[in-house]
């Protein structure tokens, strides 16, 4: 297992995951398959930055108070319960997505988040020690819609902003809000990092891959696109680092080389030093939405920190 390593360009980054298949904007492409994800956080990290340097200071504080609630054991005792409001954007029917949709995002949430998920077990042995039970529970509070002539929204969140006909978030301190929309440019969802703008706090998800039912698209129609996207909300990074045998900033998650993609085979070894069993199983991995199914110990006390007293989502807790 890795050493903790800290970065402020990489505690700095704005979480996306996006396919590598060109599409129209047109609604019927909504009728093509995407084959595996892919991820544009460097563009909206530098975005962020641009409009706010500050933004590295506050990360900076962030991980340090991480750390330290981490390692003093200062941590919420996982009854978090956080209220979800559901900002639905749309052109077509289609893309308005139903309450049935909707609700199956949120029990996917509750299920990957408190460990009952029906491939939990299949944990390998290998990792059964850390697999954890998140403790956190999701409660859909609000649906708001909204009719609009855009064929995309991009990655600028303007579906996130009034004056550029999208909703703004309500009360993000305390709600999570979701974005159900059609992003364009191959991007499946994102998700702003703790210590951004409260205006723009939540997570997009483009509505073909929200929740279980209606629209949603294999090989990403298990709602598996939420839950990787609510973890980067709530302060973890992808898996591998963001580069090649880099650092999540988690104890218990082997080095990866890089992202994987589909379903890997059982065991895929790294070849980053001491050459580790790859965790592909893991949300924060690129797989498949059928390929992932666990959450570390170790991710789970680094969520937890954030929700304790003096932590940027500490209005969530107890």
């Amino acid at each position: 297992m890795k050493k903790i390593l800290f970065s402020a360009i990489t505690a700095l980054m704005l979480f996306s995951c996006q396919n590598d298949q060109a599409e129209s904007s047109d609604s019927n492409s909504n009728l093509n398959a995407v084959s595996r994800r892919g991820c544009a956080s460097q563009q909206v990290f530098e975005a962020q930055l641009k409009a706010d340097p500050t933004l590295a200071l506050r990360m900076n504080e962030i991980e340090n108070f991480t750390k330290k609630s981490i390692l003093t054991n200062r941590l919420v005792n996982g009854k978090i319960e956080i209220p979800v409001v559901v900002n639905v954007l749309y052109r077509t029917t289609a893309q308005n997505i139903s309450l049935a949709q909707i609700q199956s995002q949120i029990d996917v949430l509750n299920k990957d988040f408190n460990a009952l998920n029906s491939d939990y077990n299949n944990v390998p042995a290998l990792f059964s020690g850390v697999k954890a039970n998140v403790g956190i529970t999701f409660v859909l509070e609000q649906v708001i819609r909204k009719s609009t002539t855009k064929t995309q929204w991009g990655t600028n969140d303007a579906m996130k902003k009034t004056a550029q006909g999208g909703i703004a978030p309500t009360s993000p301190t305390t709600k999570l809000n979701l974005w159900s929309c059609v992003i364009g440019n191959d991007i499946l969802g994102y998700a702003q990092f703790p210590g951004g703008p409260s205006s723009t706090d939540g997570v997009v998800i483009d509505y073909r891959f929200f929740g279980l039912s209606g629209a949603a698209n294999a090989p990403f129609n298990l709602g598996r696109t939420g839950t990787h996207e609510v973890g980067h909300w709530m302060n973890l990074r992808h898996i591998w680092g963001d580069a090649t045998c880099g650092s999540d900033l988690v104890s218990d998650t082997p080095t990866h080389n890089e992202e994987n993609y589909g379903v890997p085979a059982y065991p895929h070894y790294s070849t980053c030093s001491g050459t580790p069993v790859e965790m592909t199983m893991n949300y924060m991995d690129y797989t498949n939405d059928n390929a992932m199914y666990m959450f570390t110990n170790g991710q789970k006390s680094r969520m937890a920190a954030i929700f304790t007293s003096g932590g940027p989502r500490a209005a969530f807790g107890i």
